[in-house]
């Protein structure tokens, strides 16, 4: 029997990309209970492939017993795309279908920064206006309590 492929999800961070799977379920029973791969098998094996402008690269195989499964891609090139295919093979199972190809980009450094500046500029916008409406209701010009006289009206 083949192992399906797994479900993935992926996240981009500065220089690396966060992967987090999760097995793909089964449909074997016992006792009415629908079992999951863990209580099949011991441990499983994952291996990512990730494809560049450079080619193909495989990463070392990592064993886990728990999911869901987290693992991180790092030194990758900042705002450059990546693609991911994941593949999961158990103990005592090495036939496995992998995963479908997901593409992700990088953050950059100037993301980063754009964000920072974005959200102390709205700080300073809030501050500056907030200033200018009070001074407006101190010196009489909105809000205010005191009805005119009636030569006025």
């Amino acid at each position: 029997a083949f192992l399906g492929p797994p479900e993935f999800n992926i996240s981009s961070c500065l220089r690396c990309i966060n992967i987090t799977l999760k097995l793909p379920s089964t449909h074997v029973r016992k006792n009415g209970k629908l079992l999951s791969l863990f209580d099949l098998y011991d441990y499983f094996d994952c291996e990512i492939t990730f494809k560049t402008l450079d080619g193909e690269h495989k990463r070392s195989r990592e064993r886990f017993t728990e999911e869901p499964f987290s693992t991180v891609i790092e030194e990758l090139y900042p705002n450059r795309n990546y693609c991911v295919s994941v593949m999961v093979t158990a103990s005592l199972n090495k036939n496995s279908i992998p995963s479908a190809w997901k593409c992700i980009i990088t953050d950059s450094v100037a993301k980063k920064d754009y964000r920072t500046i974005t959200i102390a500029g709205a700080v300073c916008f809030s501050l500056i206006l907030a200033v200018i409406l009070k001074c407006m209701h101190v010196g009489g010009y909105i809000l205010q309590k005191k009805s005119l006289p009636d030569t006025l009206v």
